[in-house]
């Protein structure tokens, strides 16, 4: 049930140009958006906001004719409609600019920005006229491109603004942006602010969808939240404090956890606080979280407090060495380390579940041995593997210390639940016994049961002298296990909390809501 009503923000006698009413969506064993009202007035931004598995593409996909919506309405311009693919979507007057950007890098700027469009004479292609008209619409965006050149040549901020720049073109009641700022600098983010005004004092609505929550106040007009496929509320940006938005974003969706016995809130533990394992000094990448300073010790919980996108995972990705840090240096154990792959990580004793078990954690055709076995495989070289014999004793002791089930080392690990998928993949890291692991979202998409189980693992992990950094989204969890608390936003750390008994959801939030440490 929203909090807010769609008619309490309705600016008088103004006729939304998109009308979304009702709108579900199911997939198998997921139901993705329920009963979700949604609208775009002419000429305003219009922030969409939510955290991962909100419903927040999906709704943008039924808009769009991704998708086709199971039950609901969709008036445009006032007359209902019911597109069949995006190409009819884009000639009703609806263009999409994705974060990932979807043009020809072999073809000029010019090129793909008219691609399919290209003004001929007489079935040949006038490139005079093509080249000039793709110099004018730059020059609208404040862009001084060579039209000429390969698009690949350009770095990927450029590209999102060719994207853009083609969006535009197309002469757009509606245009959607989606996360379109997550390449660009301050500067371009500035620039690109600068002609959504321009789109919008033109009177095109523009749908923005963004984690960033300092650029949603800087140029929405009204925001709309989605939480678990449900509408929370639409709101007046100048009416919704960020604090209040992040609290609707987050919700209140953990109770059920603090009802299980085992899992209340983790005391701080005596730690050896002499001996650090990592140390990140001004350790940053561009584009993807900025410099920052971070010790972890023997037996301690470093939890990261974020929303998505606030640079949690970038953050962790440094440690393992899956993405290279162009600033700062690391220390592991005292001894300064430059990690250029996870395998030289992995030789350090670090390890590193991703929260995408499926793309990066799991290899589906392989049984749970095979899965288990992996990273000691890797450390030891592909030339020296790991005996049969030893294979069956580290694979059935870590299959019943994680109560893996099925218990069985030789079934498709794809045959398994999500939950006991998540622990074929912690066993592979403990089998490596590492001084340093890394985990990020261990518990997501995974039952109550699993959930606590792999929360009291952390804790006796740590409580064995082991350093974890662990990544939630779920505040109320990283307040349970943690010992202290750094908070991201916005790509940034932007305070560092001990979990002691003061420490709760309400103040890190106000640090997510105010980028600054009370």
């Amino acid at each position: 049930m929203a909090d807010t009503t769609l008619a309490d923000t309705m600016p008088a006698d103004t006729m939304p140009i998109v009308s979304m009413t009702g709108i579900d969506k199911t997939f198998p064993g997921v139901t993705a958006l329920t009963g979700v009202d949604f609208r775009l007035l002419p000429g305003e931004v219009h922030a969409l906001m939510g955290e991962n598995g909100a419903g927040k593409s999906t709704l943008i996909k039924v808009l769009t004719g991704v998708y086709e919506a199971d039950a609901g309405s969709i008036v445009l311009a006032g007359e209902p409609v019911r597109f069949t693919g995006p190409l009819r979507a884009q000639a009703a007057g609806i263009s999409t600019v994705y974060q990932e950007v979807n043009l020809c890098p072999n073809l000029s700027v010019a090129e793909n920005i008219y691609l399919g469009r290209q003004p001929r004479s007489l079935g040949r292609i006038r490139w005079g006229t093509l080249r000039r008209k793709a110099r004018e619409l730059l020059g609208r965006l404040e862009l001084d491109l060579d039209v000429n050149r390969r698009l690949d040549t350009y770095s990927l901020a450029v590209q999102q603004m060719v994207a853009i720049a083609r969006a535009i073109d197309l002469d757009p009641k509606v245009l959607i942006l989606d996360e379109p700022t997550s390449s660009l600098d301050a500067g371009e983010v500035a620039q690109l602010f600068r002609v959504m005004r321009s789109l919008k004092d033109a009177g095109i609505a523009i749908l923005f969808v963004t984690h960033f929550l300092d650029q949603v106040y800087e140029v929405s007009d009204r925001i709309t939240v989605l939480r678990n496929g449900r509408l929370v509320g639409e709101y007046a940006t100048a009416d919704l404090p960020q604090l209040a938005l992040v609290e609707r974003m987050i919700g209140k969706e953990l109770e059920v956890l603090d009802r299980i016995e085992e899992a209340d809130k983790r005391p701080p533990a005596a730690l050896e606080r002499d001996e650090v394992v990592a140390q990140a000094d001004g350790l940053g990448r561009k584009g993807a979280v900025a410099p920052f300073n971070l010790t972890i010790h023997k037996g301690q919980v470093v939890g990261l407090a974020g929303l998505l996108g606030s640079g949690r995972t970038e953050l962790a990705r440094l440690f393992f060495g899956a993405d290279k840090a162009d600033t700062g240096h690391l220390r592991i154990d005292g001894k300064q380390v430059a990690l250029r792959t996870p395998v030289a990580a992995i030789r350090r004793d670090v390890a590193y579940c991703s929260e995408n078990r499926a793309a990066e954690g799991l290899v589906a055709e392989l049984t749970v041995r095979e899965n288990i076995i992996l990273a000691l495989q890797a450390a030891r070289g592909w030339a020296r593997p790991v005996p049969r014999r030893r294979q069956d004793e580290l694979v059935d002791k870590y299959i019943k210390a994680l109560s893996i089930r099925p218990a069985n080392p030789d079934l498709p690990v794809r045959n398994l639940s999500g939950g006991n998928q998540q622990k074929v993949v912690l066993a592979r890291w403990l089998i490596t016994e590492p001084r340093l692991l890394i985990l990020d979202e261990p518990t997501r998409g995974i039952d109550i049961g699993a959930k606590a189980e792999i929360q009291k693992l952390v804790v006796e992990l740590s409580d064995g002298g082991m350093a974890v950094l662990f990544i939630s989204a779920e505040l109320e969890e990283v307040l349970r296990l943690s010992h202290k608390v750094v908070v991201m936003r916005d790509r940034a750390a932007v305070g560092e909390l001990t979990n002691d008994d003061t420490l709760d959801a309400d103040r890190v939030m106000e640090v997510i809501a105010s980028g600054a440490q009370p």
